[in-house]
């Protein structure tokens, strides 16, 4: 998927969020490894099963987010929300054990 079309998703999403008519994002399956996320805005979209091994979701609002079966591995969501995300059969990042003995 072309970064145009992702930003024009993102765009639609948003003003779906915001009651301006738009579109709910629904990319269950998506592949998107090693894709840039950082601060997106995706609460309340159907990622169900979509692929995010190594994608950068760092700041990205997942609230409300179906994320059941997503591929996480390796995915930076640090300072992501994620409350109320469905992460049932998810594959998640290995938690960071650096600096831990």
């Amino acid at each position: 998927m072309a970064q145009e079309e992702i930003a024009a998703i993102l765009a639609d999403h948003l003003k779906w969020l915001r009651d301006e008519g738009g579109k709910r994002a629904s990319l269950p399956g998506a592949n998107f490894p090693g894709a840039n996320f950082p601060g997106a805005i995706l609460s309340g979209a159907n990622l169900s099963g979509a692929n995010f091994s190594g994608a950068n979701l760092s700041g990205a609002n997942l609230s409300n987010t179906n994320l059941s079966g997503a591929i996480l591995s390796g995915a930076n969501l640090s300072g992501a929300n994620l409350s109320d995300a469905i992460l049932s059969d998810a594959i998640l990042p290995a938690p960071c054990s650096e600096g831990l003995n």
